[in-house]
């Protein structure tokens, strides 16, 4: 399985995940979830790559919502921003 980030604007992201079935996913990340999600540690891009590496240990590729915005993970599951956090802490 392979996760490839493309940029389609500052804001919003092209991730497709390529397994058995491929899918393609529309993320927006904002300059303030970034913040609140890192204190700007990490890149867009690496929150993405780890975003769906969490999702991924969770959940299909093919369950993953096809566009939404990074916070929403935090609404299907709770413990998401800790991880993000001491992943964070930890690079």
């Amino acid at each position: 399985m392979s996760i490839l980030i493309k940029k389609r604007n500052d804001d919003v992201f092209e991730v497709t995940v390529v397994d058995t079935i491929t899918t393609t996913h529309a993320v927006t990340v904002t300059n303030m979830s970034l913040t609140d999600l890192t204190k700007n540690n990490i890149t867009k891009a690496e929150l993405l790559d780890f975003s769906f590496k969490f999702l991924l240990d969770r959940e299909p590729n093919t369950s993953i919502l096809s566009s939404f915005d990074i916070n929403v993970i935090s609404e299907y599951f709770s413990d998401y921003k800790d991880e993000v956090r001491r992943w964070c802490n930890e690079s």
